[in-house]
């Protein structure tokens, strides 16, 4: 190599002309001082770092049930919004939806890794909680029994109510058909049950009446779906039955979403009183972040904003005044608690609902159409 080409490692400076790519530092900085303007750099570069908002997404998973997409949707929007402006951190936040007896069940069977739930019954809760996934204190974590709203079972008509349908009896009269879920995979179709139970036994009747009600209304179910959103695609779509029998709120939104058919929102004179809950899955959330992020959520569901959208979507938020407010499209009802037929929820669950339960042995005896969304699906 000759003397032109080589590099002087003295002055930086090569001998074509150009200048070395090799870093030096300037005289006239020493050792010490180099390495504080290094550590002070590196602590400037810290501070920005542990104050930058949190950009991953920690997801969440709501497992609900079948009609709860619109509010949660709004709910979840609203929450991702706040929490991520109080605490700088992004929240992913999932849906699950279907008839919430089938949702319990895949919770519980590890189907569906949910970090809460929000099912229709607290009996559906505690399916998760028999097999250790949730703690059995659930209830007690969270305001009003860890049920943010509360509602009832109505029926949904054709315009001008053609039939006449205005109590509970008048869902067996000759040539009604009616529109409800199949109480085996979904809440809203147990609470029908329930509710047509009741409305026996809470105006005098006998339990022996009750069961033969019931069983004369399961004779005239025209579609027997698996949850109460597929039962609306029947009877508002599809246009099966003369009536719907299904939760306030889907009632409330299908009335108001097709104003062109004139379906009716009947209140019939006496319904059960449901109370949706919600709860920590604590077997799905064992570190410190995830239990944070989901009893945050949880707690949202109680404040006022939350408590106002679920009475814009239909459903009585457990704050009485916010309520009182909506009384126009929420009216005061008389309705009977679950202690009116049974000693409590699980109570009910095993006595209709149960392997040898008041349900299995009606619809193993006779016909239950099982017509609708799910027979199409099926075809």
């Amino acid at each position: 190599m000759s003397d032109r080409d080589s590099t002087d490692d003295r002055d930086g400076i090569e001998h074509s002309g150009r200048p070395s790519r090799r870093w030096r530092r300037p005289a006239h900085v020493r050792i010490p001082e180099l390495i504080a303007i290094v550590a002070v750099v590196l602590a400037v570069g810290a501070l920005v770092v542990h104050n930058r908002a949190d950009t991953t997404p920690n997801q969440l998973l709501n497992v609900s049930y079948d009609p709860t997409r619109e509010v949660y949707a709004a709910l979840d929007e609203t929450f991702a919004e706040q929490y991520r402006a109080q605490t700088g951190t992004v929240v992913d936040i999932k849906q699950s939806h279907g008839g919430s007896g089938r949702q319990a069940r895949d919770v519980a069977a590890g189907r569906q890794k949910a970090d809460v739930v929000s099912l229709a019954l607290p009996s559906d809760v505690d399916t998760v909680v028999d097999r250790g996934l949730i703690a059995p204190g659930w209830r007690t974590r969270l305001p009003d029994d860890s049920s943010p709203y509360t509602s009832t079972i109505v029926f949904l008509v054709r315009k001008g109510n053609p039939k006449g349908i205005h109590d509970w009896a008048d869902l067996v009269k000759p040539g009604v058909g009616v529109v409800t879920p199949d109480p085996r995979t979904s809440g809203s179709g147990q609470l029908t049950f329930l509710a047509g139970w009741g409305s026996v036994t809470s105006r005098g009747g006998s339990d022996t009446q009750a069961r033969d009600y019931v069983g004369d209304l399961y004779q005239h179910i025209v579609a027997f779906d698996a949850g109460a959103r597929a039962s609306s695609v029947s009877f508002s779509t599809l246009g099966l039955g003369d009536v719907q029998v299904t939760w306030e709120s889907e009632a409330l939104r299908e009335a108001k979403e097709d104003k062109s058919a004139g379906l009716q929102v009947v209140y019939p004179p006496v319904s059960i009183l449901a109370v949706p809950s919600v709860a920590r899955v604590d077997a799905n959330t064992k570190n410190s972040k995830e239990a944070a992020l989901a009893d945050a959520y949880l707690k949202y569901l109680f404040s006022d904003q939350a408590q106002e959208t679920f009475a814009e979507y239909g459903y009585r938020p457990a704050d009485q005044a916010i309520l009182a407010r909506h009384a126009d499209t929420l009216p005061p009802l008389k309705l009977f608690p679950i202690t009116a037929i049974a000693r409590d929820w699980d109570a009910a669950r095993e006595k209709f609902f149960g392997t040898d339960g008041t349900v299995t042995t009606i619809i193993s005896s006779g016909p239950v159409k099982p017509a609708g969304t799910d027979a199409l699906e099926g075809q």
